[in-house]
């Protein structure tokens, strides 16, 4: 009987530090979950692929004589996601076209994301042929971030302009970026 009792006190008491244990463990994962939540509704760019393939949508037309031309260096001075504003940034194409800030909902996450940049005109499915006006509801060709690739899409405003593909070093945790789709030309400056 001693023994039972023994085995039984041992068992209740291994359950409860291992209950603890992983109580303990969920509340860390919960508390991580919530500080990803939170950092996800102060960065709208959550998710956002920064690298990407040098392929360009169909009918993309190369800028004729950029301010920056594939090769060359410039500063970026925009901050569409951590670690970019004032990253050194290779250029590795200048294209021609009609840039757009988007609001959408992630088909993926149900999240709202507001003024997404850029998406461009040839990121668009079957944009009217005058280009787009603010309000309009568009739909997304493009997957720059998880969930944005057909979704539906209100036009915030836009801007005509020189498009960049860059690559950088991220400089908050230093991981090098290739092929980042987009920064416009008013977003770069010379070097320093």
């Amino acid at each position: 009987m001693k023994r039972s009792t023994f085995a039984l006190g041992s068992l209740i008491f291994a359950s409860v530090i291992l209950l603890g244990a992983c109580s303990e463990g969920n509340s860390d994962s919960t508390k991580n979950a919530e500080s990803v939540s939170s950092e996800s509704s102060h960065n709208e760019h959550e998710g956002m692929d920064h690298s990407g393939s040098a392929e360009v949508p169909e009918g993309l037309r190369e800028a004729e004589k950029p301010a920056y031309p594939p090769g060359s260096k410039a500063q970026i001075n925009a901050d569409h996601m951590p670690g970019m504003n004032g990253a050194e940034a290779m250029i590795i194409g200048a294209y021609q076209t009609t840039a757009y800030s988007l609001s959408y909902t992630s088909s993926t996450t149900g999240e709202k994301v507001q003024n997404h940049k850029w998406v461009i005109y040839e990121e668009l499915k079957d944009p009217p042929k005058k280009g787009v006006k603010p309000g309009s509801e568009v739909t997304v060709n493009a997957d720059h971030s998880d969930g944005m690739s057909g979704a539906k899409a209100q036009v915030e405003f836009s801007e005509e302009t020189t498009v960049y593909m860059v690559d950088y070093t991220d400089t908050d945790n230093g991981e090098d970026v290739t092929n980042h789709k987009w920064v416009t030309e008013s977003e770069l400056s010379a070097t320093p």
